[in-house]
């Protein structure tokens, strides 16, 4: 078997493994109204996928703190309205659509492991944060699961790239690890090793981006969840 299907095997498992943490919280804790008929509920996340992944699409690298090949975007945005509003499996699977759109249109540029990166990432913030919020649903629970979810995100990307993705990058582009890690040095002095790179440059990017995104959803999901309240009933 080689390293690219392996790796993609791996990533399938994950998505499962995902996919029933976020079934068994749903089937315990979320009550029944907040269940859509199909057709309402694949509508719900194909929309709110295809957004993501056109955002997904508009990423765009931070020069002064990471090496190119880590970008931000906001596609969590609409994954995180559609898990507030449906739960966290369509946030899992809505996570996991988006990524196949993107593959879809653009294919991959890092051999599925920014593909995996981003999913894997994306889950650690928005499972907690729903998990918290459909626990009650109040703004300040939002507002807790939201932060839990940026630090989630924050701590885990960490040590996920740490343990996993910066070696199998290294592995499946056959580049020394040490030569990944010069690139963050020529940012910032102060990288010297895997865990100065991750804690200097990955972490705040994924810090930035889990505040950017949670301060928008704040914003923007009471404005859009009468709508779709409406539309459930209609």
């Amino acid at each position: 078997m080689n390293a690219t299907l392996a790796f993609v095997l791996i990533c399938l498992g994950v998505v499962a493994g995902l996919l029933l943490l976020a079934w068994v919280f749903e089937h315990f804790h979320c009550s029944q109204h907040l269940r859509l008929s199909s057709p309402k509920y694949i509508a719900t996340v194909g929309v709110c996928s295809a957004l993501a992944a056109v955002l997904m699409l508009l990423e765009f690298p931070l020069l002064f703190l990471a090496p190119e090949f880590y970008k931000l975007d906001f596609s969590e945005l609409p994954v995180l309205i559609c898990t507030f509003y449906l739960g966290p499996v369509a946030g899992v699977l809505t996570e996991f659509l988006k990524i196949l759109l993107k593959l879809l249109f653009k294919g991959t540029s890092t051999a599925f492991v920014g593909e995996l990166a981003n999913f894997v990432v994306g889950c650690a913030m928005i499972l907690p944060a729903t998990m918290i919020y459909h626990w009650k649903r109040t703004k300040k629970n939002a507002l807790i699961g939201l932060a839990a979810g940026t630090l989630m995100m924050t701590v885990f990307g960490s040590f996920f790239n740490a343990v996993y993705l910066l070696p199998a990058f290294a592995q499946l582009f056959k580049i020394p690890l040490d030569v990944i890690i010069g690139m963050g040095t020529k940012i910032n002095g102060s990288i010297r090793g895997v865990t100065s790179f991750v804690m200097l440059a990955v972490a705040p990017l994924n810090l930035i981006k889990g505040a950017a995104v949670s301060i928008l959803t704040m914003l923007l999901y009471k404005r859009i969840e009468p709508i779709m309240v409406k539309r459930d009933k209609g």
